[in-house]
């Protein structure tokens, strides 16, 4: 058998209708800068290349050309951050920026908050937590609480559930399935 190579995920990007707008939200919301910008050769589009890392050109590109009564297909993008705090930063700059239908979500390994951006893509925001449990899993989130409470909170429901396990636990499968699938041992 040959072995599989998995390619890592690197940039996404979307159709939008208002590119100037978009490019400001994510900008504003997720302090990513506009590295490059210009209409495509082979994509006759505009494009806006975006970045929050100096090693990565673009994460996000904004292409225009979706049309006005075309809904969005994006099912989410999501953005990972490190600490509680920075939930509640980008929570409230989201809705400042304009966007809706926030909410908050616990899913044991991950806590999140998602919502629609501008024109209407489904974005979460999340951070790791140290403990894995089979998905899906959504408990209510309530970023009022403090991290003191959340933590504890987490840690409780994760244990309770029957597959339960640490990140490294889960990791160290994982790890030994991927190279049974690549061949690397």
């Amino acid at each position: 058998m040959n072995p599989v190579c998995i390619p890592q995920l690197s940039h996404f990007g979307i159709f939008v209708h208002d590119i100037d707008a978009m490019t400001r939200f994510y900008t504003q919301v997720f302090g990513l800068q506009l590295t490059d910008q210009g209409e495509g050769r082979n994509f006759k589009f505009q494009l806006n290349f975006l970045s929050g890392s100096p090693t990565q050109h673009h994460q996000l590109v904004l292409a225009s050309g979706r049309a006005a009564d075309t809904p969005s297909t994006v099912m989410q993008m999501s953005f990972k951050i490190t600490a509680i705090d920075d939930l509640r930063r980008v929570r409230s700059n989201a809705l400042a920026g304009g966007a809706t239908q926030m909410r908050g979500m616990n899913h044991g390994n991950a806590l999140s908050i998602y919502f629609l951006d501008p024109e209407g893509n489904t974005i979460e925001v999340y951070l790791d937590t140290p403990w894995y449990v089979p998905q899906p899993h959504g408990d209510p989130l309530d970023l009022e609480q403090s991290d003191t409470e959340i933590w504890a909170a987490t840690e409780a429901a994760c244990r309770a559930d029957p597959g339960f396990a640490t990140v490294e636990d889960w990791a160290a499968r994982f790890a030994s399935t991927t190279a049974d699938l690549t061949g690397r041992r």
